[in-house]
């Protein structure tokens, strides 16, 4: 009888307080995933799209890193891929997506 006396008060208090509880039980997850929203997803979200937009506008001549660590100049630039000088005559090829720095030549420097 014990058990059955307790789910029978829990719902007769779950019907009594009606949204009036939902509402203050779903509260803390709702500001939980705003605060996730704001602080975790929408900053990563917006590096990302910044990233692929350079990624995107590669130039010749840019200086570029890539994903394993490779520091070179980019010699010429097609829709999927790059090519990297990496030192005088030794150039390779790498696929656009694994860069992860792009510094671009064509900029004045700050000190000018």
């Amino acid at each position: 009888m014990g058990p059955n006396l307790l789910i029978a008060a829990a719902a007769a208090s779950a019907n009594s307080g009606g949204i009036a509880v939902f509402v203050t039980n779903i509260m803390p997850l709702i500001l939980i995933f705003a605060v996730f929203y704001f602080l975790l997803i929408r900053p990563q979200q917006k590096r990302a799209n910044e990233h692929r937009d350079k990624i995107n506008t590669v130039q010749k001549n840019d200086e570029v890193i890539t994903g394993g660590g490779l520091m070179g100049k980019v010699t010429r630039v097609t829709d999927e891929y790059v090519e990297v000088e990496l030192a005088p005559g030794l150039r390779v090829k790498a696929v656009k997506s694994t860069l992860s720095h792009v510094e671009s030549r064509s900029r004045k420097p700050a000190n000018d």
